[in-house]
């Protein structure tokens, strides 16, 4: 995809001109003839890397992507006009640019599903061998409808998994904020005047006073030492695969968000099968392309173990219980699915029954965040109230005494 600058002119002679994005010169005119101009003349000005603009994508762009094509395909619209009409209708420039490229390797010989693996970063595996399988089907449509429908549930699982990760976020920074700020600055301004009461301090003002002196003296400890320590552990899991297997494994056993976090790879896991399994592609060939879109490593080997038990024949249900990942509600739902040869729709039953779960225990772990987080906050401000005037009400009692 290249920008050019170009001069033309419209049915009525009045000259336009401008900067156009346009495969070659020939793209450029084409375009500007459905826009009702003919071209005079243009400059070329730059190339523009599809794989830099890549990084720009964002998922309402493949929403449109899928609706589009579905329509258009659905209306027997040939792929290389609705590409060319979806080109010249996307705002976004990057998108727009990939676009173009996918129709230039059409033209070059190349299937749909080939010209769109030529962008990765852009079009996943899982999209690819979709539409490689509704190609092969003639079903096109009906696999533009379904990538329609699962780039939503999953932008909006997306959502729900940042709610999970931003709320418990904020609030213990939050809380470290508060506590940082009564220990390192508050309670120290507070301490000379307790200290010259002249009275014996009670147990709780000299915890309160050892803990601040503590934060103060060693506040790189609560600060600098976390990051350096996270830092660490990410340089190491990016080159040790044992190390990535330990820290994804303890990500799961997090109390209140590793449970959830697993019910929403496993939703996603059971999501893809299904789409994947329903549009003909076969059974180890989804495990295998859902074990690499799993994004956590344990559940990933788990997958793995199960692909190894089909491929020795054991049926589907059987190699996902021996995984340990699902409860025996869900492997009765697989065994149903497996039995009755509705593998597809027992999967999809699987991604509700864990979508309703996760909204149900991301509603009930914000609700208990809220009093927890008043109940700690109230009981540090208590105990440095009480700490401080504490001592000032005995020696007020003993001078009136």
């Amino acid at each position: 995809m290249a920008l050019f600058n170009y001069k033309a002119v419209d049915s009525r002679g009045r000259h336009h001109s401008g900067k156009l994005d346009a495969a070659n010169e020939n793209d450029l005119e084409m375009r500007l003839t459905k826009m009702g101009m003919d071209l005079i003349k243009c400059k070329f000005v730059q190339d523009k890397k599809a794989g830099i603009a890549a990084g720009t994508i964002r998922r309402i762009d493949l929403i449109n992507f899928c609706f589009h094509m579905e329509q258009l395909t659905r209306s027997g619209v040939s792929i290389i006009d609705g590409l060319v009409d979806l080109r010249d209708s996307v705002e976004q420039a990057g998108f727009r640019s990939i676009i173009a490229q996918v129709i230039e390797d059409i033209e070059a010989g190349k299937n749909l599903s080939s010209a769109l693996s030529e962008h990765p970063k852009v079009f996943d595996e899982m999209f690819v061998n979709l539409i490689a399988a509704g190609e092969t089907s003639g079903t096109l449509p009906e696999v533009f409808l379904s990538l329609n429908q699962m780039i939503k549930w999953q932008d909006e699982l997306i959502t729900t998994t940042k709610k999970l990760m931003i709320f418990p976020a904020f609030v213990g920074t939050a809380i470290f904020f508060v506590i940082g700020f009564l220990m390192i600055y508050l309670v120290p301004q507070l301490t000379s005047f307790i200290e010259g009461i002249g009275s014996t301090l009670p147990f709780h003002t000299r915890a309160l006073i050892a803990t601040s002196n503590f934060f103060a003296t060693y506040w790189y400890l609560f600060t600098i030492l976390p990051l350096m320590l996270a830092g660490l552990v990410r340089a190491m899991a990016s080159v040790s695969l044992e190390v990535r297997y330990q820290l994804d494994s303890f990500k799961l056993r997090i109390w209140q968000i590793g449970p959830v976090l697993k019910k929403i790879i496993l939703s996603r896991f059971a999501n893809f099968f299904a789409m994947m399994y329903k549009a003909g592609i076969p059974i180890l060939h989804c495990i295998e392309i859902t074990e690499r879109i799993a994004g956590n490593t344990a559940i990933r080997n788990a997958l793995s173990k199960a692909r190894e038990d089909i491929q020795e024949g054991k049926g589907v249900s059987i190699s996902f219980q021996n995984t340990g990942l699902f409860p025996p509600l869900v492997v009765r739902m697989i065994r149903i699915g497996e039995t009755t040869g509705q593998l597809d729709q027992a999967l999809l039953n699987v991604s509700y029954f864990y979508d309703r779960d996760i909204k149900d225990s991301i509603e009930k772990f914000q609700a208990m965040i809220q009093p927890t987080m008043t109940l700690v906050l109230g009981s540090i401000l208590g105990w440095v109230m009480f700490s401080v005037m504490g001592p000032i009400y005995d020696s007020i009692s003993n001078m009136q005494l």
